[in-house]
């Protein structure tokens, strides 16, 4: 890493000074509770499409993806756009209408209308623990480019103890400057800084794409030359095993298949885009429901291309190395080889700005995260109790928010350093399946107790919703883990004669199972009498 470093520092810098400046300054606009947690409903559609954008790309995609197409050389990971497309227009003619009808800020509100109390506990306290744990494993991600630096600077490999020290470094420094501006701004500063994000993101994904072509002699002819089989579409059938249910066991095992894209990659989009404070939070601040629907429908469409940009990266920066162009030193796995080519093939002032897209992406969902899971522990359960005592004020209700906020930056802090201490010894671990795994396990008893809210009027009491709840997350987790099913005899003899466990499903099937399961369970039990009434009274009351 060499030349004009101070054009890359004052790149960062500028950076961060105009993010933070940009989020301070909406302090003014978020002294209610419906300006800081939905900016007044006033943000124009173009402004919560870009925030969508930023709040579902994070650093894991931004060096993720190109892990990919580094390790894969095809595209078989921008397979579940296909579902993302199509679970954005579920969400946005099933859930969308269905929350501005009842003029919600939590989301989980809507539940207790429908279900009761003990359901909105259950399902916001699902979803606090789950995005702070997803969102914590996320942030060490932004700092792997900062320990390839030292490296370099350094000249000898970097020990596990110094990965670790430099991780927790990132993680602190990144959270507490997105808690501030997010604390003090509320959502119209998640809006806003995310809508310089997603500029800066893309300014650098077509810098690295076009650096990388034009360091390859042939450029793109070149790269065709190096690309996998399968190019897009997988199958999954199985290469030598026949019978149906082989090939069936083969798709659910599978990671990046057409079956997962089309209706695992379905069922993830819904659950992250349908009943997920963190995303559906952005499109509730738009001025109507349509402007909201079109936000979101188009950020599906875009998701593709953005994501295929990602994966070409990764595929380039494997032709430049491979090919002997460049020299990947020994020790550097798959997720470091795209930060590595920034810092040492990058002209100064452009390897700032990459760098800079990289914390853009961090801070761009982690302040979405934030602002979230504040606007729900705040609403679901400490201004609830503040209420039943006595009168609160705006300004006391806009301070819980605020605290609220910092509380969660806190806890994500923690997490960040545990998955930062764990990806330091264990460097080989892929990304994607990690971050995306971890809403697998609960996501999906949060879509389930939803859609019966919505596809039904008489089916779900508010203790069979826990039942339920807890049911699809007893079965997801049995059925992800090879050591359960191995614990209960449920194996099956593998090729070579050793027991293996019978179906250990891949990452995109968790919320589609644990979905099916909570709706059949929950489904079971009657809603209780009054509960019809209740709803169209909600409706009645914010028409």
């Amino acid at each position: 890493m060499s030349g004009h470093l101070w054009l890359d520092v004052t790149v960062l810098v500028t950076y961060f000074v105009v993010i933070i400046g940009i989020g301070l300054s909406q302090r003014s606009k978020s002294g209610s509770v419906e300006g800081f947690a939905l900016g007044d409903r006033q943000t124009p559609w173009w402004a919560v499409l870009a925030s969508i954008l930023a709040a579902e790309i994070s650093a894991a995609t931004f060096l993720g993806a190109p892990e990919s197409g580094f390790v894969k050389g095809n595209w078989t990971y921008a397979q579940f756009a296909i579902g993302t497309i199509i679970a954005r227009i579920v969400v946005s003619y099933l859930f969308i209408p269905l929350f501005y009808a009842h003029g919600v800020i939590s989301l989980y509100e809507y539940l207790e209308t429908r279900f009761g109390p003990r359901t909105r506990t259950w399902a916001s306290a699902t979803f606090l623990v789950t995005r702070v744990l997803a969102m914590g494993t996320r942030l060490y991600v932004s700092a792997i480019i900062l320990v390839l630096a030292w490296q370099l600077f350094r000249g000898v490999p970097v020990q596990a103890w110094e990965k670790f020290w430099i991780f927790a470094g990132a993680v602190l420094l990144v959270t507490l400057l997105t808690a501030l501006y997010t604390a003090v701004g509320g959502i119209r500063a998640v809006i806003w800084t995310d809508f310089i994000q997603v500029g800066v993101l893309v300014a650098a994904l077509g810098f690295s794409v076009y650096a990388l072509l034009g360091r390859i002699p042939g450029g793109w002819s070149t790269a065709t030359q190096h690309f996998q089989e399968p190019l897009f579409w997988n199958f999954a059938k199985p290469a030598a095993e026949p019978g149906a249910w082989a090939w069936i066991k083969n798709v659910l095992t599978s990671e990046y298949t057409i079956w997962a894209a089309v209706i695992g990659s379905t069922f993830v989009t819904m659950s992250t885009h349908g009943i997920d404070q963190d995303t559906v939070q952005r499109m509730l601040t738009a001025k109507n429901r349509k402007e909201s629907a079109r936000a979101t429908i188009l950020s599906g469409f875009l998701d593709l291309p953005v994501v295929g940009c990602f994966i070409l990266v990764g595929i380039l920066v494997s032709v430049f190395y491979k090919t002997g162009i460049g020299t990947l030193p020994e020790g550097i796995v798959g997720r470091e080889a795209f930060p590595y080519f920034i810092l040492t093939e990058m002209p100064a002032g452009m390897r700032g700005l990459v760098i800079a897209g990289i914390m853009a992406t961090a801070m761009g969902s982690l302040s979405t995260a934030l602002n979230a899971l504040g606007t729900s522990f705040a609403r679901d359960f400490v201004l609830p109790r503040r209420e039943a005592r006595g009168p609160v004020t705006e300004d006391e209700r806009v301070r819980v928010l605020r605290w609220s906020t910092v509380l969660f930056a806190g806890l994500i802090i923690l997490v960040g350093l545990a998955t930062s201490y764990y990806m330091a010894h264990n460097p080989t671990a892929a990304i994607i399946p990690l971050v995306l795994g971890i809403l697998g396990f609960t996501f999906g008893s949060l879509l389930g107790i939803f859609l019966l809210a919505v596809l039904t009027r008489h089916r779900g009491s508010d203790l069979g919703n826990v039942i339920a709840m807890i049911s699809g997350f007893v079965v997801v987790v049995f059925f992800s883990s090879g050591d359960l099913q191995r614990l209960v005899g449920f194996v099956t003899a593998g090729a070579n004669g050793v027991m293996e466990p019978a179906l250990v499903l891949a990452f995109p099937w968790r919320i589609t199972l644990g979905t099916l399961v909570t709706v059949g369970v929950a489904a079971c039990f009657k809603t209780a009498a009054g509960r019809d009434q209740a709803v169209q009274d909600s409706v009645a009351t914010h028409a």
